[in-house]
């Protein structure tokens, strides 16, 4: 079975180890960022692709290399008509959500951020719509409450691989099944970039805490502003702390030990934080 990876990130880079130790690589398509992938390529002598494929560009590449499936993991371009065509049996997506929810890019930080109790990963045939082929298999996974982002992309880093080798164990056998996805249940979120990060204190303590978890470290971090330095948040706790209804949302409560902030309908506590220009927060004062 001859196999095309197209990867990018650590998720796709891992998917790509483990997809070449099980079953052989015949070739990459990544980006010019993914350099563990560029490096994993050329340490396996695998030819691949390197940048966007779109508007014809893999064209000599598809026709030089044929394939039996084509397996994306984390690609972040769009993948059009011609490489979907190219292999002899099926092109198929892997996708963090339980679609056809979540549709669109990082479907578990949205997840996280909407108070998601389960969230899962998709394997699926590609088509011309974004993340919307026939469901091959899907694995489930339990969001916690004390969960991060980073959390749930370890998670799955861990179940890629078994999703992975159950698909083309399939496709092996002949027996792959896609059920199509109703597409009348489905939802879409776009693609977050580290400005989309802005606490709002006038959210409620419950959305301010999901908002934190699910963009800490590896991303970038929730943030608001403190004297106009911003000031970039990765943990947060719930706080019993007293606080008066007709005080500002974001007042600092309690400096004495961990900032503790004022919402409209509690305190939050800031665990873990970084601020430019090395500040130290006085109570009185404000986030904003």
């Amino acid at each position: 079975m001859k196999i095309a990876v197209l990867a990018s990130g650590d998720l796709g880079y891992n998917a790509t180890q483990f997809a070449n130790k099980t079953y052989g690589i015949e070739c990459i398509l990544t980006d010019k960022r993914s350099e563990k992938i560029i490096d994993f390529a050329k340490s396996n002598s695998i030819v691949f692709f390197l940048g966007n494929p779109r508007g014809g560009k893999a064209g000599r590449f598809i026709g030089e290399n044929k394939i039996d499936v084509l397996l994306s993991v984390n690609y972040i371009y769009l993948i059009e008509q011609d490489l979907i065509d190219w292999p002899d049996k099926y092109a198929i997506n892997l996708h963090g959500s339980l679609l056809p929810r979540y549709r669109g890019r990082t479907p578990h930080v949205w997840a996280i951020i909407n108070n998601e109790s389960v969230t899962g990963i998709t394997a699926h045939l590609i088509d011309t719509g974004c993340d919307s082929g026939p469901v091959i298999e899907q694995i489930k996974i339990n969001i916690h409450e004390e969960q991060t982002g980073g959390d749930l992309l370890e998670i799955f880093n861990n179940e890629y691989p078994n999703l992975i080798a159950s698909v083309l164990d399939q496709v092996k056998k002949d027996s792959v099944n896609p059920i199509a996805q109703d597409h009348s249940q489905a939802t879409y979120f776009g693609k977050r970039t580290p400005d989309d990060g802005k606490i709002q204190w006038t959210w409620s303590k419950e959305r301010i805490y999901n908002w934190v978890r699910a963009q800490s470290r590896p991303y970038p971090g929730a943030f608001s502003f403190y004297r106009e330095n911003r000031i970039i948040i990765h943990k947060i706790k719930y706080s019993s702390h007293g606080f008066d209804y007709n005080d500002n949302n974001g007042l600092l409560i309690n400096t004495d030990q961990n900032p503790i902030i004022k919402t409209p309908n509690g305190c939050v506590e800031i665990i873990d934080y970084i601020i430019e220009e090395d500040l130290e927060l006085t109570k009185g004062e404000s986030l904003s």
